[in-house]
């Protein structure tokens, strides 16, 4: 019976070993990354053409800069973390969050003013000072205190003096994602919103924008990190260079961002 017991028990050390492996094997086929909220569809197509050339899903979480950030600091499973500007990510590996040998600046964003295409608004003609049109009631921007978008937008009203004048007429976005929801839905009738925003399919039809020079406003260099926690790190960081690949830099381009080595 001793005998018995002992080898049930060695079997059992071996199977629990055994799913251990199988579970970590599992888990390895899947990274999950949090991403600025201005990357929501160039990052989707990019995502899809990783997981058919590695099979390696990817799974994505949008949001503001700054709400994902807290996010990683509070333990959220993230591998990846793209930010809209260098900041976050430079925060986090200060804090021990991030590994800061993978920090990358992956793009520059484009901030533009953004309206529907059926409004009578002369956007393309006036630029900012749209802002100042009696038709305008409310201006949609991302919250300029965890959104980077949000505080490019504040500064590009400040270049030109207009913030003071509209500043009650702003409405705030969780992130620029919902800045440009506020105005399709018919809630703000212009909105700051990421070029990308504009460019994505389906958008281009429901809006008209203007592109806000980029002197305006802080240039919106958008790094990626991977985050100390991860799991997944060697899957992290294969991820991180398929990022750098040209076909990569071709969808962010199509996407109206810049890539840094190709301005």
């Amino acid at each position: 019976m001793k005998v018995l017991t002992g080898f049930l028990f060695v079997v059992g050390i071996a199977l629990a070993a055994t799913f251990a492996v199988a579970a970590d094997t599992k888990s390895a086929w899947e990274i999950t990354v949090a991403a600025a909220a201005d990357l929501n569809t160039a990052l989707r197509e990019v995502a899809a053409n990783y997981e058919k050339q590695s099979g390696i899903k990817v799974k994505l979480s949008f949001g503001s800069s700054g709400a994902l950030t807290q996010q990683i600091e509070n333990g959220a499973p993230f591998d990846v973390f793209f930010s809209a500007d260098m900041d976050y990510p430079r925060q986090l590996i200060s804090r021990g969050q991030a590994d800061a040998g993978s920090l990358h600046r992956y793009a520059i964003g484009k901030l533009v003013l953004w309206t529907a295409s059926d409004s009578p608004l002369d956007i393309q003609n006036k630029g900012l000072n749209i802002l100042i049109d009696p038709g305008v009631k409310k201006i949609a921007i991302a919250n300029p205190q965890h959104a980077p978008y949000g505080r490019a937008a504040v500064a590009a009203m400040k270049h030109v003096d207009l913030y003071d004048q509209v500043a009650d007429r702003l409405v705030l976005g969780e992130n620029v994602s919902q800045a440009a929801q506020f105005v399709e839905s018919g809630n703000a009738q212009v909105g700051f919103v990421a070029l990308a925003h504009a460019m994505a399919p389906g958008m281009q039809e429901k809006g008209k924008y203007w592109q806000i020079p980029d002197g305006a406003y802080p240039a919106l260099d958008q790094g990626v990190v991977i985050v100390s926690h991860s799991k997944h790190k060697k899957d992290a960081a294969r991820f991180l260079e398929y990022i750098k690949t040209k076909n990569v830099s071709g969808i962010l381009q199509r996407y109206g961002f810049t890539v840094p080595d190709q301005k």
